[in-house]
């Protein structure tokens, strides 16, 4: 078997050399502060059983959904589904997609046109900027949730079709923009506002809805992604908006169209599991308390000013260089706590950190411990 050419080995080099490859392991069996399974629904026996019961209710007996949904893959679950999650998100159609990152690369590489801007928050996920590469548009970022900026921005370029790009949770420093001022701001000059919504779903809301629905502000966003790799456990991810909008994706978004469907058991998975965000079925009240818990051990045991500022359950304490926050992130792992390091280049260099993720089945007694290490292994 041939080996890799030359060029690519010495980036694997370079990558060992600054303490920055990227491995898989095996889940671990520690307990929990690195899953994006917020409020327990990918360990979830009764969305488990529920999606098996629906599946036999309806006679779907099949693994695979045998091709593209623009050829055979589009079974009859898609179409209720998409119509419970449009209802659920009060928007006006929904589209599922294979995955949070395809629904941003097909969104983002086939709305904006030759001539259009687009203007994203720096921070903004890698699924979205892979989107923008692929782009006719011209893009440029904007400093992290600074809407003086972006306005800068936005004067420089009059006359153009611009849309403006954001999350409501951002994956690495777990904090949100002021919503309500991009909104007047995206209406003051009839910009396209889109936000992604992966970390926002099954945290905020009085159901879950996430941060937008939670303000009442989906009228004045002309798209919002939702992630069901996260809040639901489960897979796959939709495009929220306009009619028109879904029906122009079925034809242009090459990462919907030129890829198999999932499966019925996947499709019916996230049904499910909105049923149970909708009927109450979940820890959300659990979760929020645990955040404020965790904010408040932080606070006391003198940690508050390594962290980044944040409500959600994204806690993350900077802790600069590869090698150190790898240590210390090995540390947790020896007393029995999965915490994950996050490492250059998945953040600028100097903004290395350990990345807490809250879940609604974490103990207070979890929380006050994790946290006590983390002052132990910082301050000795």
């Amino acid at each position: 078997m041939k080996v890799l050419p030359a060029q690519l080995i010495s980036k694997i080099e370079t990558r060992k050399l600054h303490n920055a490859v990227r491995q898989l392991n095996s889940s671990s069996g520690l307990i929990d502060f690195s899953s994006n399974d917020y409020i327990g629904f990918s360990q979830s026996i009764a969305i488990f059983e529920q999606t098996h019961e629906f599946l036999v209710a309806h006679n779907f007996r099949q693994n695979g959904a045998t091709g593209s949904r623009l050829l055979s893959g589009n079974h009859s679950i898609y179409q209720e589904t998409e119509d419970y999650i449009a209802n659920f998100h009060k928007s006006d159609a929904a589209l599922i997609f294979n995955s949070g990152y395809d629904a941003n690369v097909g969104f983002f590489s086939s709305l904006p046109q030759k001539g259009d801007l687009i203007l994203y928050d720096e921070l903004c996920h890698a699924s979205i900027r892979d989107g923008i590469q692929l782009s006719n548009a011209k893009a440029y970022k904007f400093i992290h949730n600074d809407f003086e900026d972006l306005e800068k921005l936005i004067q420089r370029n009059p006359h153009t079709t611009i849309y403006i790009i954001t999350e409501s949770v951002f994956s690495m420093d777990g904090d949100t923009p002021n919503l309500e001022e991009l909104i007047v701001v995206s209406n003051k000059y009839n910009c396209y506002l889109v936000i992604d919504e992966a970390h926002s779903l099954g945290v905020y809301g009085d159901k879950g809805e996430g941060l937008v629905q939670m303000l009442n502000l989906q009228e004045h966003v002309f798209a919002r992604i939702m992630t069901y790799g996260k809040g639901l456990g489960c897979h796959g991810a939709a495009v929220l908006g306009s009619q028109e909008l879904k029906q122009y994706l079925v034809n242009f978004a090459r990462s919907f169209i030129y890829t198999t469907g999932l499966s019925p058991h996947a499709v019916a998975t996230i049904l499910v599991a909105y049923q149970f965000l909708d009927n109450s079925a979940c820890n959300l009240e659990q979760l929020r308390a645990n955040i404020v818990c965790f904010n408040q051990q932080k606070m006391m045991l003198g940690l508050k000013p390594m962290f980044v500022q944040s409500k959600s359950a994204i806690q993350s304490a900077i802790i600069p260089g590869n090698e150190k926050v790898k240590s210390i992130a090995k540390l947790f792992q020896d007393k029995g706590f999965e915490v994950k390091a996050i490492l250059s280049p998945t953040v600028p260099e100097g903004q290395e950190r350990l990345r807490f993720c809250l879940h609604s089945y974490n103990s207070k007694e979890e929380i006050a411990e994790v946290l006590s290490l983390l002052s132990e292994f910082i301050f000795q």
